[in-house]
This record gives C-alpha cells, structure tokens and sequence, in this order.
C-alpha cells in the first residue's frame, strides 16, 4: 500500500513538475511575441499623414490629417480637412489632452467622461487615441492557439490588463507568426463583454519593421459600418521640434 501511493505521489509531483515547466515555456514564448509585436508597433517617434474614413449608416466622409508623435507621451495632430474639420488641432502630453477649433478660436481640455467619446464621429475614442504605450507595459499575455486569417498563419494571444489605466480590460490578438504585427483585436470590457474589434491590414516593410498602414475600427456598441483608417505616409525616427508639443502651436 505505502509503496502504491508513493508511486502516485511521484506521478502526482511530475505531473505537476511538467505542466509547471509548459505553462512557464508558454508564458515566455507569448510575451517574446508581445515584445516583438511592440518593435514593430512602436517607435522613439513618428509623422504620418492619414485619412479616416468614417462609414455611417447612409452616408461616408473622409478627415485628412497629420500627427507628429513622440513616443507614448507627446502627440500633436492638425486635421487638414474637409472643410467643416481643417485647422482643428489636438496636442497630447502624457495623460492631458487639450484640443483646439478654429470656428469658436477656443482651446478645451478633455478629461474623463470625454475620452470616452467618439472622436469626429469615429469608431475611435479619444482614450484610443491617448494610449500608445507598449502591449507589454499594460498587458500579461498567454498564447492560447494558433489559426489562419486571410491566409497568414497566426499566433493567438490573449492578454490581460496588469495596470488599472487601460480602457479594455483583456484582448484577443492574432499575430503574424512571420512579421509579428497584429492582424485583429478584440477589446473587451472587464465583464468580458466585447467592446471594440480592429483589423490590421496592408503590411509592409518599413526600414526593419513591418508595420500596417490601414486599420479597420468597429465600435460594438454602435451602428455604422466602421471607420477606416489609412496611414498614407509615414515615417519613424526622425528628429520633431519641441514646440510643435506646446499649448501655443494649437493657435498657430
């Protein structure tokens, strides 16, 4: 008798020796692809020129601006047009957002409740806007399979807040297995309720990253068709003057 349950607690101690050892493997492989995920993704800098196309349920229209973005910290953004939006401007610095119009010459600041809300009438909010930290500073991730999207074999990931200032909870990421870049999210609340999807599309080289140059948003609470957003230009690592980051270059 002493001898059989020796024998099953030898079993019951591998057992749980070797699934310790595949669930560590396992955490390790999904943060090194989170990680790889955010050299791609993320930069010291960049400008880009983009076009948001908004779909409603009639009717579409397309905002013309361009960004200069330091880090996740510092972002200044002037819409170009149509006419109703140009010389709208936006500054970011770290969690502050300040946007400026043209039509009442005024400067507002946005806080709380208001970052929530839709941006221009986009898919986007002005808290997806703010957050460009890295998926590895605000995320733990767990690689919970691997699948086909569009004919790219992925990695899917799924990643859980380890800070309190994120606005979704968990996410569901498919991953490039080749070029580590992102090719769909699903952002969900903390009640596990689906709040936000995104698709990746158009990948391409870009110096030594890959990086997706359009970007389909869909709000889940909403009607609409979603909100395309294409990045028509861009460039990283490129030097941006300090006061372009000024609450004086709003009114410029």
């Amino acid at each position: 008798m002493i001898v059989i349950l020796k024998s099953f607690f030898m079993k019951r101690c591998l057992f749980f020796l070797i699934f310790s050892v595949v669930t560590n493997v396992s955490a390790q492989e999904a943060d090194d692809i989170l990680a790889r995920v955010d050299q791609n993704m993320s930069s010291t800098n960049r400008i880009f020129e983009s076009g948001m196309t908004i779909k409603g349920r009639r009717t579409s229209r397309t905002i013309l601006s361009k960004t200069y973005a330091s880090g996740n910290q510092k972002s200044f953004t002037e819409y170009l047009s149509p006419a109703s939006e140009k010389g709208t401007k936006m500054l970011k610095l770290k969690n502050q957002l300040w946007m400026y119009s043209p039509s009442t010459d005024r400067t507002i600041q946005l806080s709380g409740h208001m970052l929530r809300q839709s941006v221009m009438g986009s898919d986007l909010s002005y808290e997806d806007m703010m957050d460009d930290r890295k998926l590895t500073e605000i995320y733990d991730a767990r690689l919970i399979g691997e699948e086909t999207l569009d004919g790219r074999k992925t990695f899917l990931l799924e990643l859980t807040a380890k800070v309190s200032d994120v606005a979704y909870y968990s996410q569901k990421v498919w991953v490039d297995n080749e070029r580590f870049v992102p090719l769909r999210q699903e952002m969900y609340a903390k009640g596990g309720k689906l709040l936000k999807q995104t698709e990746m599309k158009d990948v391409k080289r870009n110096g030594n990253r890959w990086f997706p140059m359009t970007v389909i948003y869909k709000d889940m609470l909403k009607q609409g068709d979603g909100t395309v957003f294409t990045i028509t230009s861009i460039v990283f690592d490129q030097p941006i003057p300090d006061h372009i980051f000024s609450k004086a270059s709003l009114k410029q």
